[in-house]
């Protein structure tokens, strides 16, 4: 009977999903969006008692409030200066095209009205529905509404894991399919009730009690009730902050539509991956009175552009103050933002990435408009002599000017590089922006990228072959002999990925009108014989032996010089369950159906490390969130020793280990894979 009451509680229709790329398109458009973090914790405003003042959000949890003490807060927030209409109104007038909102953040506070709790907004002073004004006021801003809603929950009594250091919070009784079921409820009442949504942002997804079958079925539920909203990737493991591992539905889960690296850029994103970058505009994401290490004007639209040249989004953060309104130095930046907005904007939303793998002064974006290209330079270092030079860059130029000045400017083109006479005033203290517009698209000269799976095989590997002109041609060549001495010059036409089933080189060279305009790219394969199998008379399949140690650690210990706290066997490599200041030692065997290189990805937080034959294949050490590091090494049929090292300072516990073969998908190990 309790089976089938959880199937009918988690059942729904499997939504009428419109799809990806449509419910996407808006949000590519846009670029650029408003974080909110506000909450109960902006009363104490980063201060309490003898713990110090550098709090914000997580404040109940760094400071070790008591819960009772902590709830006490909803009676002192009463926002009485909060105006819907001017939040949207400063989103609008900062180029940004939709803010997302903290519906409720880790302390469980709610600043939505709540048929399934009575801690949330309806329930303070203010008595007035935050998300339903918001909701209202966006649409007459031209904003979209979006929300942001944790998973996590340190105030329901069916949410686990507590907190380590709630000692007199007993978890008996609690219940997390009954916590599912409270959060379907609530996400229920956020897609239903206030009409069209933008975006649900998840987070707080890293706890050892969260699955990623919980996330598939949150996705799904998001979808059945509003088929456009846009989920982000924060329902199964993100990767750490970098966030742009794990996209692929790890656990069985499902990772959502866009990836969310955290307060960080990265340098470089796989193509055709969809991510935002989320940032605070000082140090903290809730409201802190005494952090005023506020980035500039210019540190922010520089990061603006650098993300847009990478074909991400970027979403920066406001924490606004008890009485409902944003900090001064916030404010100062978003007019300013706008500002700069109103004359370069046409550089930022409806563009996409640069076309450039590299400019020394600045970023680039662009534009097209039916066959023609705009490309825009956006210049952090304006040249004083009036100058800049673009290297690689020709095609049909039909005018170029500076955003904001009006004149049309002269260009040269020198042996492949684009000469371009500016003014030498920057048109702005912030980035000064030129836009060329061309017949067609332009072409730029660049070494093409030459990239596998992996460089050592058994038996193939697939190589695949990029440059990010469609008018660069590619040629190519295979050298078998490594040690030769022979000039090769790359002459087969690149047209699909191609296979190499020997030790080689392959090199590869962009040609435009056929004359070479790059240097030559390289990279090195080698064919390699699987570590052999280990003999053994008897196994006991199913089972791994597991060492438990207790202790505080930055990084991995070594094991072998302390003594396991427990030691028994189990049937996975799991941290369940959730273990804090813990760490787990993994010792058996894997077994392997076929003679093959294969590819393993261990997840974890904090660190891990794999050892196949005693051979370091993973290293995923450190202090750091879900992460997921690949490694690779070539296995005979048959069983062989594995080793996987575990720790966990505080907070998230997670540990997964999946394995497939070269070229395949990664899959569970499963029991029937493993012995001792």
């Amino acid at each position: 009977m309790i089976e089938l009451m959880a199937a009918a509680l988690f059942s729904f229709q499997e939504p009428s999903m419109t799809s990806q790329d449509e419910r996407l398109d808006w949000w590519r458009h846009e670029r650029f969006g408003m974080f909110i973090h506000w909450g109960l914790y902006a009363v104490p405003a980063g201060a309490w008692e003898d713990k110090g003042t550098g709090h914000a959000e997580w404040i109940r949890t760094t400071a070790q409030i008591p819960l009772e003490t902590y709830d006490e807060f909803i009676h002192e927030f009463n926002p009485v200066k909060f105006d819907a209409n001017e939040w949207c109104a400063m989103a609008n007038d900062a180029g940004m095209g939709y803010v997302v909102i903290t519906s409720k953040h880790h302390d469980g506070f709610c600043l939505f009205e709540s048929e399934h709790t009575d801690f949330d907004i309806m329930n303070t002073p203010f008595k007035r529905d935050i998300m339903k004004e918001l909701a209202e006021a966006a649409p007459n801003h031209d904003v979209k509404m979006c929300w942001y809603h944790s998973i996590m929950d340190w105030h329901h009594p069916d949410y686990l894991p507590r907190r380590g250091w709630e000692e007199d919070r007993s978890s008996e009784g609690a219940d997390m399919d009954r916590f599912r079921e409270y959060l379907h409820a609530q996400v229920g009442e956020l897609l239903t009730n206030y009409g069209p949504i933008g975006i649900m942002w998840f987070d707080g997804e890293w706890e050892s009690t969260w699955r990623g079958a919980y996330g598939s079925e949150l996705y799904k539920h998001c979808l059945s009730l509003q088929p456009n909203v846009i989920v982000n990737n924060r329902l199964g493991a993100r990767g750490g902050m970098a966030g742009l591992t794990g996209m692929d539905g790890y656990a069985g889960g499902y990772a959502g539509d866009y990836a969310t690296p955290e307060q960080e850029i990265p340098d470089a994103v796989e193509k055709g991956l969809d991510w935002e970058t989320c940032m605070t505009m000082n140090d903290r994401w809730g409201y802190n009175a005494v952090d005023k290490n506020f980035k500039s004007t210019t540190d922010l639209l520089q990061k603006l552009s650098d993300i847009v040249s990478k074909n991400g989004n970027f979403l920066l953060n406001v924490g606004p103050k008890a009485d409902g309104t944003f900090p001064q130095e916030s404010i100062q930046r978003l007019s300013e933002i706008g500002d700069w907005m109103d004359v370069n904007g046409d550089a930022i939303k409806g563009t996409i990435g640069s076309p450039f793998k590299h400019l020394p002064w600045g970023r680039a974006t662009q534009k097209f408009n039916g066959n023609n290209t705009t490309l825009y330079l956006h210049v952090f270092d304006w040249p004083e002599d009036g100058t800049l030079e673009v290297s690689g860059l020709t095609g049909k130029v039909k005018n170029a000017r500076v955003l904001g000045v009006g004149d049309d400017i002269q260009i040269e083109e020198h042996e492949g590089v684009m000469v371009l006479h500016v003014p030498s005033e920057k048109p702005n203290i912030h980035i000064g922006v030129v836009a060329i517009e061309f017949d067609g698209k332009p072409v730029v000269f660049e070494e093409p990228s030459i990239s596998s799976q992996t460089t050592t095989f058994v038996h193939d590997a697939e190589v695949v072959m990029n440059v990010g002109s469609p008018d660069i041609e590619i040629r190519y060549a295979v050298i078998k002999n490594h040690n030769t001495t022979e000039i090769v010059v790359p002459t087969e036409r690149y047209v699909e990925p191609i296979v190499v089933d020997s030790s080689c080189t392959v090199i590869a060279q962009s040609f435009y009108n056929g004359e070479p305009v790059s240097s030559v790219a390289s990279l090195t394969f080698d064919r390699v014989s699987p570590e052999p199998a280990t003999k053994v008379s008897l196994v006991i399949e199913g089972t791994l032996k597991m060492s438990v140690y207790d202790g505080s650690w930055d990084e991995m210990p070594d094991f072998s010089t302390l003594k396991p706290e427990l030691v028994e066997f189990v049937g996975a490599i799991s941290p369940m369950p959730e273990a804090e200041l813990q760490g787990r030692l993994f010792e058996g065997y894997i077994k392997v159906s076929e003679d093959d290189m294969f590819i393993f990805a261990l997840t974890s937080d904090d660190g891990s490390r794999l050892y196949v034959h005693e051979q370091l294949v993973v290293d995923n050490d450190g202090l750091h969130g879900p992460q997921q590091i690949n490694g690779s090494i070539a296995l005979e049929k048959g069983w062989h020793p594995i080793r996987v090292e575990w720790f966990n300072k505080t907070g998230g516990a997670t540990l997964n280990l999946r394995i497939g073969n070269l070229g395949g998908e990664l899959n569970e190990v499963e029991a029937s894979m493993i012995a001792r």
